[in-house]
């Protein structure tokens, strides 16, 4: 049995403002795209045969917006492993091996990041069929990007010798990123693909290699496993012993040592959307070569990516550019520097800016919220809680709250009595006060929050009771 494992961690601090530390790129629908790069994941593994329900590997903090998409696509059979931090995508696969060989110890994994985009589902299905028949045989098996041109964004990966009548072949070496000349060298020779991070093992030989190449990591991972909890089909990964494995990725800690190395090359419109230049790549783009998407105005503008989320854009006598605005942030960054994005990420992060974390509005399990206001003092916001939903029983040390409903039916509690709210009705939560806010009615429930205190922060939050999994008392 084919297990999909889908590995939904990372930032994609290259597609900021968009993509942040909440809500990173394989998470949201772009302009053009009809699910998130993390749906249409999932989605291109219909029709492949012998395929298990999928395992996502994902942050903690990520657990209800993944199994919100999972839900949005009709997936109801899956597990999710929830990692309380990051440790690159070698300990991930180990802990999907374990979970999936302990039910079924022939079990073949198909790792895939959950941020690529593949044009031609056909040629990926057939790519993947023949990863199968190898990893059948033991091998350890990479997919080998066909290149189209001599980019020095990717690594490489040198073919060997042919396997006969598979498919595949022999993975002479890994290469780092190159400079322009050496990939020019590379496509020339016809001996070197892409390296896609994409693989196809049996649980076991990974497993196996593991302990020969990256002894440390293999004895962590099952010491992790051995520890993990579940819920239903949330599986937790405890935080005390993860935290301590080493990070590495698969190719450093796995397949440039192994002798079992395989690459099947894969020509299939693949692009790993790593910056805006690539969106703007894969884009239908306008006659003049613009891709705009929400109240852009244009007037000699040429080859651009323009993206206006909370106000009209208008651009005159532009050419070669990114523009992406969004609700707290825009970004101006010329074409062909878009790959330097993540220096101004990391120039926010050293100053500790929220806007590389978390964006103007956020999702919530129970609906979603935005910052409408915020300063010294106090704070205004917007929430919108989806029908049936409520927020959690909870209180706050350092500030007072006022509610106010402008859309559907309220149910508040405060302290020890419910009030029902309509709208354009309010109620005062004082300092201390146990509360909670629950939408009662077939519609969105509506309301403005205004916050006064002396500390605003999202962690001044105790939750006593929460349908979420999320109280601490």
């Amino acid at each position: 049995m084919i297990v999909p494992v889908i590995l939904a961690g990372g930032v994609g601090s290259r597609l900021w403002p968009q993509s942040r530390a909440t809500l990173p790129k394989q998470f949201i629908q772009f302009a053009q795209q009809d699910h998130s790069l993390f749906q249409s994941t999932l989605l291109r593994l219909q029709q492949l045969a012998n395929v298990a329900p999928p395992l996502v590997i994902c942050n903690s903090d990520h657990q209800f917006l993944v199994t919100e998409q999972l839900d949005d696509i009709g997936l109801t059979e899956y597990t999710v492993m929830l990692e309380p931090c990051g440790r690159n995508t070698a300990p991930a696969a180990a802990l999907a091996a374990l979970q999936a060989s302990q039910s079924d110890p022939d079990a073949v994994l198909l790792v895939l990041p959950a941020d690529h985009l593949i044009a031609d589902i056909a040629a990926f299905h057939a790519a993947a069929a023949k990863a199968n028949s190898l990893a059948g045989l033991g091998h350890l098996v990479t997919f080998g990007i066909v290149p189209g041109a001599p980019e020095t964004g990717y690594g490489y990966i040198k073919k060997g010798s042919e396997l006969k009548q598979t498919g595949g072949n022999l993975v002479e070496s890994f290469v780092e990123k190159p400079d322009l000349q050496t990939a020019r060298e590379f496509i020339e020779s016809g001996n070197y693909l892409w390296n896609s991070g994409m693989f196809m093992f049996q649980a076991t030989a990974y497993l196996q290699e593991l302990r020969v190449h990256a002894q440390d990591m293999a004895v962590c991972c099952e010491t992790t496993f051995a520890e993990t909890t579940a819920r239903q089909n949330i599986i937790s990964i405890p935080a005390s012993q993860f935290e301590a494995c080493p990070a590495n990725s698969i190719d450093y800690a796995v397949m440039e040592h192994t002798s079992s190395a395989v690459v099947v090359p894969l020509d299939a419109g693949w692009n790993d959307l790593g910056a805006w230049n690539a969106l703007w790549e894969v884009a239908e783009k306008d006659s003049d070569g613009n891709l705009a998407s929400g109240d852009v105005r244009l007037d000699q503008v040429n080859n651009c990516y323009i993206q206006a989320q909370s106000k009209l854009v208008a651009g005159v006598g532009l050419e070669n550019l990114v523009v992406v605005d969004t609700d707290d942030a825009l970004l101006v960054a010329a074409m062909d520097k878009v790959q330097d994005v993540k220096n101004i990420v990391a120039q926010l992060d050293s100053q500790g800016r929220a806007e590389i974390a978390v964006p103007a509005r956020v999702r919530r399990p129970w609906g979603t919220y935005e910052s409408l206001l915020v300063s010294p003092g106090y704070q205004v916001k917007r929430i919108e809680v989806n029908p049936g939903a409520s927020l959690s029983l909870q209180m706050h040390h350092h500030r007072a709250e006022h509610w106010t409903i402008v859309k559907g039916q309220a149910r508040v509690t405060r302290d020890d009595t419910t009030h029902d709210l309509q709208v354009n009705e309010s109620i005062h939560l004082p300092l201390g006060c146990k509360h909670r806010m629950e939408n009662i009615g077939a519609e969105l429930l509506v309301f403005i929050e205004v916050q006064v205190g002396d500390y605003l922060g999202e962690d001044d939050i105790v939750r006593f009771e929460d349908r979420y999994g999320r109280a601490e008392n």
